[in-house]
């Protein structure tokens, strides 16, 4: 998961261990983007608006480094061109902040689903 609030990787990090679901927290995208060359994510849960580079951006080149990455995108602005231009790039699910718990766990399960159970889920 990338987002640059630290509070919302905390919040979220402790929601997914709840659900007993693993995940690596980044709060810049080059560092996301490392991690992901040579761990290939299953999902992976980017914010849009961030100082470094937009998530739109991050989306772009994970596409390219790990194709079979999924991504759920969210964001506090719901621009109807963003959410286009996220689901056109392949995000399984677009989210708007403030979002429910389930709201967000129903995308993550929806895309993890076809993947195999034993396959170690790392978001």
């Amino acid at each position: 998961m990338l987002d640059d609030d630290p509070s919302v990787l905390k919040g979220l990090g402790r929601l997914f261990l709840s659900v007993g679901l693993h995940a690596e927290a980044f709060s810049d995208p080059q560092n996301f983007l490392d991690y992901a060359r040579i761990h290939r994510p299953v999902v992976a849960l980017v914010d849009v608006c961030m100082p470094q580079m937009s998530g739109l951006e991050v989306q772009s080149q994970l596409h390219k480094i790990s194709p079979s990455t999924r991504v759920v995108i969210f964001t506090a602005k719901d621009d109807p061109l963003v959410r286009s231009t996220a689901l056109n790039g392949g995000a399984t699910a677009f989210l708007t902040k403030p979002f429910d718990d389930e709201e967000l766990l129903t995308a993550v399960r929806l895309a993890l689903a076809p993947q195999h159970e034993n396959l170690v889920r790392k978001l």
